[in-house]
């Protein structure tokens, strides 16, 4: 069978639903993740170091609170339409791989090419490094020191190294930390989150010096008259907010990328979304809501990734606020590291396996330590060049954008393909069915995200210190150079050389079964 067929994905149909046909399920293994265990897993990547450091630079944008709020608001819908999508894909065809099978199941031909953009992507921009600057930066600002931009680098990198080498050489130790870090993450933005309510409630009408050092306990930024004050309607400025929100959402679908190791997959991946969507959206409100509360809205616009730190700072004073609480968001931002670090090289070990990487058999291996180091060094490369190569300053905003302006390309392609599918397989048992009002909303948001960093803003001027479409330029050279390196292996080489690729299994001496692309001559 060549690449371009839709592959059986199960190998034996023993535990195939009943609801389900037989070559769309989960492939037979060791089902270990309880509903519980999914929505810690889902939740614990959603809320990451996003509600610690966007938004800031999403108040920069919009100018005003009211606007803000509104884009938060309207950043949760845009996820929760992409999530239903998900969660038909989840049902329909209830197997480990997440959008990577959804593509290629959608989109059999041309052959190769949506294995490729995937693989090129998750390469390409597969990296982990705006956690790695927000850790640097509450680091340093934690201990009151005024870092070089080298220096910044230098940390960020450190970490990047240190948790690199904690997955790939102690493999049960890194898991425990990252779980650990987890937790602490989930406290974290709880406790951000009830601030506002504990101001109000302690105070609501008190003296503004009475509950500790600037914090206004009956601020006036909620006030109609001044809510809407200074918005910037510029839908370039907008749309690189939604972005950040967006990011903030990332991996309401975590589920699907492991339902072959999920107790009954499609109830799961039914209920645990949603679930978290409402945790992480209610937590986001909240958090929001003690930043405009407690930090004064010109410190807000010019706190950069700090605004959580500033938070803590006005609310307990120096020594608790900016010590202790921004060091826990730096710990916070690592275990968010450690988390998308081990999914990503897992993801890149993955494509190796299929053969859509150089030196398979070395990047698909596990040894010598059972962990995909392989994997993990694919990982670590770009990571090292997006931390080190470019300018402090803006670049933690403009590595969210380069990271999510692709995804909505991706997330165009899903989305449409769900569309192909109910016209080309309507019998196809579909246990939920995405409502066709998110399905028509995530694709007319998907076409205004990526037409919108081409419009200059009304000023003129971007939220950052270069070229205000400079981000979608990138992104768009990114998927550009993955169609280039498709039609170079796939059609010109094989062209001139006489032969077609065909995909061979192989097994590894530790039993690991990967597929090697090979030269076939007679067809």
């Amino acid at each position: 069978m060549t690449h371009g067929e839709r592959q059986p994905l199960l190998a034996s149909t023993a535990s195939a639903p009943d609801d389900v046909p037989a070559d769309l399920t989960c492939a037979p293994q060791k089902k270990t993740l309880t509903w519980i265990s999914a929505y810690i897993l889902v939740v614990s990547r959603v809320i990451g170091s996003g509600i610690f450091a966007t938004p800031g630079s999403i108040v920069k944008s919009a100018g005003s609170v009211g606007l803000s709020l509104l884009i938060w608001l309207a950043g949760t819908v845009i996820a929760a339409s992409g999530m239903v999508i998900s969660m038909e894909y989840g049902a329909m065809l209830p197997r480990s791989g997440g959008e990577k099978v959804y593509l290629e199941y959608a989109y059999p031909r041309p052959r190769f090419l949506a294995s490729t953009l995937i693989a090129v992507q998750a390469v390409v921009l597969g990296f982990t490094a705006s956690n790695c600057i927000v850790f640097a930066k509450y680091t340093y600002f934690a201990f009151n020191v005024e870092p070089t931009e080298s220096q910044h680098k230098i940390l960020a990198l450190g970490l990047m190294t240190a948790v690199t080498i904690m997955h790939g050489c102690f493999l049960r130790t890194g898991i425990w930390i990252q779980n650990v870090l987890g937790w602490v993450k989930i406290f974290l933005i709880g406790v951000i989150s009830l601030t506002g309510i504990w101001v109000i409630l302690l105070r609501p009408y008190g003296d503004r010096d009475a509950l500790a050092p600037g914090v206004s306990s009956h601020s006036p930024v909620f006030a109609w008259d001044s809510l809407w004050q200074d918005s910037n309607w510029s839908w370039s400025l907008i749309s690189t907010s939604l972005f950040k929100v967006i990011y903030s959402y990332a991996g309401l679908n975590n589920v699907n990328n492991v339902l072959n190791e999920v107790h009954n997959p499609i109830r799961t991946v039914k209920t645990v979304p949603p679930a978290a969507l409402l945790t992480a959206g209610a937590l986001y409100f909240l958090a929001n809501t003690s930043y405009f509360l407690v930090v004064p809205l010109e410190d807000i616009k010019n706190s950069g990734e700090l605004v959580a730190g500033l938070l803590f700072e006005r609310l307990f004073g120096n020594q608790v606020g900016r010590t202790l609480f921004p060091l826990a968001i730096a710990v916070s931002a690592a275990g968010n590291v450690m988390v998308v670090t081990f999914a990503l090289a897992r993801i890149n070990q993955e494509i190796a396996r299929q053969g859509f990487l150089p030196w398979s058999r070395v990047l698909s291996s596990s040894k010598p330590f059972g962990a995909p180091l392989g994997g993990l060094i694919v990982h670590y490369i770009p990571s090292l060049l997006v931390i080190t190569l470019p300018p402090q300053g803006d670049v933690y905003s403009f590595i969210l954008d380069v990271e999510a302006y692709p995804s909505q390309v991706f997330g165009l392609a899903v989305t449409l393909g769900l569309l192909i599918l109910r016209y080309r397989e309507p019998d196809l048992p579909r246990p939920f069915k995405a409502w066709l009002p998110a399905v028509w909303l995530r694709i007319a948001v998907c076409l205004a995200l990526l037409t919108a960093p081409f419009f200059p803003p009304a000023d003129g001027k971007s939220d950052v210190h270069f070229f205000y479409a400079t981000y979608a330029i990138v992104g768009v050279a990114v998927i550009l150079l993955g169609v280039l390196y498709w039609y170079v292996w796939t059609v010109v080489l094989p062209r001139r050389g006489g032969y077609r690729l065909e995909e061979k299994e192989e097994v590894l001496d530790e039993g690991t079964k990967i597929t090697k692309l090979v030269r076939s001559y007679n067809f």
